[in-house]
């Protein structure tokens, strides 16, 4: 506002002082130009395999796959690592890939081919089974809300249903039944939000997501080993295993993400073959080796900011903003920088990155969990590509900015050690029975013939083992893609509740016995 006063003030004083004199319209500044050369992009490109190498000898990441374009060509295309520790088959090109939340912005295309109109990102979306807390907002989010975390639901709202087991219409249908803050004026990660907007689109089409990418983008595109299913991952005979780092540093495949419930906002595989293309017709404003394949308008639509992601943390940083499935940014040169990132914690971390003014764009595929691998490889290669060399070590700066995330949400109370003159727990019978959340659905608490309490959640259902802490607070080990570690079960035997801590971020965690 200071800026915006000094300059409204300077604004009117010149108006007094020229009054009744002819005075030339103030010019806009100049367009942002292209600025790296070919040279400049050989330089990073020739850099890379030693990138590579080098950082994935420092995370031991077993596998690792790139694609750069570069004015509509693909300058690089190359495998590092193995699909699989244990095995000896090595990644290539052709390596199908889980892609993770890079999903988000491969779903934007397909959105932007469906739609046709660019105002039609702007339409009420309808969805059978999906509504939000508000009946105003549910009766006015649009496809652009949801498609840019708009919407108000609470940040990753519905990923912990879809841990316990839950499908995707049980858990769209209770998106209704979550907080909301204010609709268009806050940002809130949401994959179950992204997702109901797509399908939406898919429904509205009579069919199925998978049907409406493979018609939309995938055949038209080339892009033969892409899909959105997880099986069609799973039989790929070239698919890269998912894997997770051991305590001792080493790196295992020890578990399976089925993202299916969240298909258009994680659910995608592919190869960096396969992604080439997609830069290519992402770079080229729609079209891929000559012919249209998505409208430019409909495209250029979803690289617009549609809400303030990343605030500036200082006076001389630069704002971030989210737009239809991509996050966008500016640089200090005024050029446009489009990127996403993809993470399974149990086993796949990806990243895009794009300067569409230089027609320039990298992505990097990896089968380990987010240790911050592609996301340096791609900004290592942009920052030689300016400067001749890196000017940091990004690796570090990555690692330590996902070292950060994975610590979120855990709890402050460490239930390994129970305090000292803990109390004892009460009679089995106190807290065994069954609650129900509106929510969450049932949760059972049991004894076995050990004499051991155990806490079942979900449709199938899950169980697990509590131990006990201090009186009527027991915990269990989290499981699934948003494990936080331990976390709290806390009883209330005289009004037979049970609120479960990691469940319990948005208010939603209390379940009430019968």
């Amino acid at each position: 506002m200071r800026t915006l006063r000094a300059f409204t003030a300077a604004g009117a004083a010149a108006l007094l002082a020229t009054a009744g004199t002819a005075t030339a319209a103030p010019s806009p500044p100049p367009a942002p130009t292209a600025q790296l050369t070919d040279a400049q992009v050989d330089t990073a490109v020739r850099r890379l395999d030693a990138t590579v190498a080098e950082m994935m000898r420092r995370t031991g990441v077993p596998g690792l796959s790139v694609a750069v374009v570069h004015d509509d060509k693909v300058v690089y295309l190359k495998g590092f690592g193995l699909r699989r520790v244990g095995d000896p088959a090595t990644v290539n090109p052709d390596t199908v890939f889980q892609v993770a939340s890079l999903s988000k912005p491969i779903s934007s295309t397909v959105a932007a081919g469906a739609l046709k109109d660019p105002a039609d990102f702007d339409r009420h979306t309808e969805l059978p089974g999906f509504a939000l807390k508000d009946p105003w907002v549910t009766s006015h989010v649009t496809t652009a809300d949801l498609l840019s975390h708009r919407s108000g639901l609470p940040d990753h709202a519905g990923d912990l249903l879809e841990d316990l087991g839950y499908d995707q219409a049980y858990i769209l249908d209770h998106l209704r039944l979550a907080p909301l803050s204010p609709f268009r004026a806050s940002y809130a990660y949401t994959n179950f939000g992204f997702t109901a907007g797509a399908e939406a689109i898919a429904r509205s089409r009579g069919a199925t997501w998978q049907k409406l990418s493979a018609d939309t983008l995938f055949k038209p595109a080339g892009m033969t080993h892409t899909s959105t299913e997880f099986q069609a991952f799973v039989d790929a005979p070239d698919h890269a295993a998912t894997h997770v780092k051991n305590a001792d540093g080493t790196w295992s495949p020890r578990f399976v993400r089925d993202p299916d419930a969240q298909a258009p906002a994680g659910g995608v595989s592919s190869t960096a073959r396969d992604m080439s293309r997609w830069l290519r017709l992402q770079l080229s404003g729609g079209t891929l080796d000559g012919k249209r394949i998505i409208p430019a308008d409909t495209l250029a639509r979803t690289h617009l900011p549609e809400i303030v992601s990343q605030p500036p943390a200082s006076p001389t940083g630069r704002t971030g903003f989210y737009g239809l499935g991509w996050n966008v940014g500016y640089d200090d040169a005024g050029r446009l920088r489009l990127s996403h990132s993809g993470a399974f914690e149990l086993g796949a971390n990806t990243a895009v990155t794009m300067l569409p003014l230089e027609k320039l764009g990298i992505v990097v595929l990896t089968n380990g969990a987010p240790v911050g691998l592609p996301d340096a490889v791609a900004a290592d290669f942009f920052d030689t590509a300016e400067h001749g060399k890196a000017t940091t070590d990004w690796l570090a700066l990555t690692g330590a900015l996902y070292a950060q995330i994975n610590a979120e949400g855990r709890s402050p109370t460490d239930y390994a050690r129970p305090p000292a003159g803990a109390k004892p727990a009460g009679e089995d019978s106190a807290y065994t029975g069954t609650y129900e959340n509106p929510y969450y659905g049932k949760a059972t608490v049991a004894a076995t013939s050990e004499g051991k309490l155990t806490l079942s959640l979900g449709p199938e259902p899950m169980v697990f083992p509590l131990t006990h802490y201090d009186g009527d607070t027991f915990s269990f080990e989290t499981a699934g893609e948003n494990a936080v570690g331990r976390t709290g079960v806390f009883f209330s035997p005289s009004d037979r509740t049970v609120r479960i801590e990691y469940l319990d971020a948005d208010h939603l965690g209390t379940f009430t016995g019968g």
